[in-house]
């Protein structure tokens, strides 16, 4: 390590490139000096080369063999610290222009009252990291950031991985604020129970479910959808409770009832995590069937399959025989290859939700 920094235009100087230069003048060894200031060559050597930081103990010593003031020698460290503070920040704002780039500041405006910043980056970047609460943008970056993601490969893009870990923040930073009892396993199997009632109740459903999970413990968020981020959901043991999130990225009954009881569970299972598209293996095929089987009672399933009869007027009536939203058989049957995407007539069971999703 050098005894000085050069960054742009400016320069840092350690306290030991200056002791380095009295040492050259006094024309003594480095062995000497280390012997005249009562300290070791080897201490000496790694303050010379900017490897260590100037100590009270030496400052003091400096100062008693050359007539200077122990703050003269503190300063200079402290002057030196500072500059590459400044350094570090800039080089890490850097980074965070790289980890911006892939957000869009309207996001934040739009949707958590952020400022109107037109054509100011930086600034916009200041706010941004303020409102989730980081040091820096570029934490986000990391996979590992606030939950481990699901998915076992390693293909995921930067961009995902950041716009997914924000939105877990952002989940994590509202489910702070929540007041709830600790979560109750029991409770939640029960209120999981009741959101079932509510799949046809289409305007009231989410404070309804939102309320009954908290008494459960559970903390039931849904965000807007950062688009790219590739996530449906996520779930995270915060203290005493676990936060759920899911965004309205797919906000058709049936993706929407399937992504909620996916997340659900994974919570069953106490498995925690970011649920990210076109992932694999046993807990998401355990968290997959705990949705089918929970959305559609696998008999009943099979029983309307064996009537053969896929009509508007028939998936209608079965949807009222389970007393679920008409769209969660109509988007099981299509999952299932039975009934295609791009059948006309069932269109009128194509529900889209609304959710006002509103920062608190």
């Amino acid at each position: 390590m050098s005894n000085y920094i050069q960054y742009n235009d400016k320069i840092a100087f350690h306290p030991g490139y200056y002791i380095k230069e009295m040492i050259e003048e006094s024309g003594l060894t480095q062995e000497d000096f280390a012997k005249r200031l009562d300290t070791t060559p080897k201490n000496l050597s790694l303050l010379v080369r900017g490897e260590q930081n100037l100590s009270i103990d030496i400052a003091m010593k400096l100062s008693r063999m050359t007539g200077t003031s122990v703050s003269y020698w503190l300063n200079l460290q402290n002057a030196y610290d500072a500059l590459i503070a400044a350094f570090k920040s800039e080089e890490e704002l850097e980074r965070e222009r790289r980890a911006f780039a892939y957000l869009d500041y309207g996001y934040f405006r739009d949707n958590y009252g952020l400022p109107d910043l037109p054509r100011k980056r930086d600034e916009q970047i200041k706010q941004v990291r303020e409102f989730l609460n980081v040091a820096t943008l570029s934490v986000f970056t990391k996979r590992d950031m606030a939950v481990s993601f699901r998915s076992a490969t390693d293909a995921i893009a930067e961009g995902s991985v950041l716009k997914a870990n924000v939105m877990v923040q952002i989940a994590v930073n509202q489910a702070l604020r929540a007041q709830a009892p600790r979560f109750n396993k029991r409770k939640f199997e029960d209120a999981v129970k009741y959101a079932l009632t509510l799949t046809k109740n289409h305007r009231e459903f989410y404070p309804l479910i939102r309320d009954a999970f908290l008494e459960a413990g559970v903390i039931f968020i849904i965000l807007p959808n950062i688009s790219g981020s590739k996530t449906n959901g996520a779930t995270k043991k915060i203290g005493n409770n676990i936060m759920l999130m899911v965004n309205d990225r797919r906000l058709n009954a049936d993706s929407f009832w399937f992504t909620l009881f996916h997340e659900i569970g994974h919570i069953i299972q106490g498995d925690y995590g970011i649920s990210f598209e076109k992932e694999a293996g046993q807990r998401e095929e355990a968290a997959d069937r705990y949705a089918e089987d929970s959305l559609i009672p696998p008999e009943k399933y099979q029983d309307f399959l064996k009537r053969r009869e896929f009509s508007l007027q028939a998936v209608k009536a079965f949807a009222n025989q389970i007393d679920r939203d008409p769209g969660i058989v109509l988007g099981r049957l299509q999952n299932d290859g039975i009934v295609g995407f791009d059948d006309w007539t069932m269109k009128p069971l194509r529900h889209k939700y609304r959710v006002k999703t509103v920062f608190r």
